[in-house]
């Protein structure tokens, strides 16, 4: 009788401390995961946007409210999309029309060197072009990545387009990467996500952000506190970039001026990967992103001239 106490005393002290250790393992295990899951909550609710090649892939018509965009690029290319508000009566007969040729002009004389002449040239877009909206939409994201965005849409007719450019220096939109999209007045009942690292955006101050950019998943918030056209007409946005030991950052900044010959221009600059972000908002707008970072060196910058000396180009480590 003795000896089977003793026995189930040592039975049960064996198991307490291999409970012990295994409980201590699965918390180091588990850890983190359950921390990321505290933090950022996936979206359960999405629109798909697809790009194989030249085109873009999704519904024609989404409600209005906050509306989180998954784009895959499945491309070989750099690619991007924004979401154009446009004047009411306009469509994109009309933009084919009125406005891709001005564009195509103006382009090809800047091609040619003639960069007076070429900016010039789009004064003779049509007076609606400028009561356009942009209205958000993804930031530049690299072949065979995918990026998620949130953003808030009021009712309307818009375009998602992308103007990125082929070698030869036409626009992706005139290669066919633009697409109406039709927002209704039904309103959804969708939440915009919880950030965990918010980003305020301004042309007057650049870039900040609230907290320390540590590894793992992310959802940025993007607030705009200011907005105005650059010296492009470009409005100012975030772009998240993962920079690789061959990157250089003035290239990579020459590069994000499309009114530049060599600007946004395929291919993107050597050590530069590009994983979306928040494109074009108006002042007062807040934007949502996703990230899953990894130790290296990361930047956000916006696309815009001279954004450097702007502060909308500001280079990130994330530490392991």
């Amino acid at each position: 009788m003795k000896k089977n106490i003793l026995k189930l005393l040592f039975l049960l002290v064996v198991l307490f401390v291999y409970n012990c250790k295994n409980e201590k393992k699965v918390e180091s295990i588990l850890e983190p995961q359950v921390e990321i899951k505290e933090v950022v909550t996936e979206a359960s609710i999405v629109i798909d946007v697809i790009t194989r090649s030249m085109e873009f892939q999704s519904v024609d018509t989404i409600s209005s409210g906050w509306n989180t965009f998954k784009y895959q690029n499945l491309s070989n290319e750099t690619h991007f999309f924004l979401l154009d508000k446009y004047p009411e009566g306009k469509t994109i007969e009309n933009t084919i029309t009125d406005v891709v040729p001005v564009f195509v002009k103006g382009m090809d004389l800047i091609n040619q060197g003639k960069s007076e002449e070429g900016f010039a040239a789009f004064s003779a877009l049509p007076q609606w072009y400028f009561n356009i909206v942009f209205s958000g939409g993804v930031g530049l994201i690299a072949p065979k990545h995918t990026a998620i965005t949130t953003i808030k849409l009021e009712p309307g007719y818009y375009i998602m387009e992308c103007y990125v450019k082929m070698p030869n220096g036409t626009f992706h939109s005139a290669m066919g990467m633009a697409k109406p999209i039709i927002v209704t007045d039904e309103v959804n009942d969708h939440l915009p996500p919880e950030a965990n690292i918010n980003i305020t955006l301004s042309g007057e101050d650049g870039i900040s952000y609230d907290k320390p950019i540590t590894k793992g998943k992310h959802i940025f918030s993007v607030f705009v506190k200011d907005q105005k056209p650059h010296e492009n007409f470009i409005w100012h946005d975030v772009n998240l970039v993962k920079l690789e030991e061959t990157a250089n950052e003035d290239t990579l900044e020459a590069w994000l001026d499309w009114s530049d010959p060599k600007g946004l221009i395929t291919p993107v600059p050597k050590g530069v990967i590009f994983l979306g972000g928040v494109n074009d908002m108006p002042a007062g707008s807040t934007g949502y992103f996703y990230a899953d970072l990894k130790p290296g060196k990361y930047a956000f910058i916006s696309e815009v001239p001279n954004s450097k000396s702007k502060g909308l180009f500001k280079v990130f480590n994330v530490h392991d």
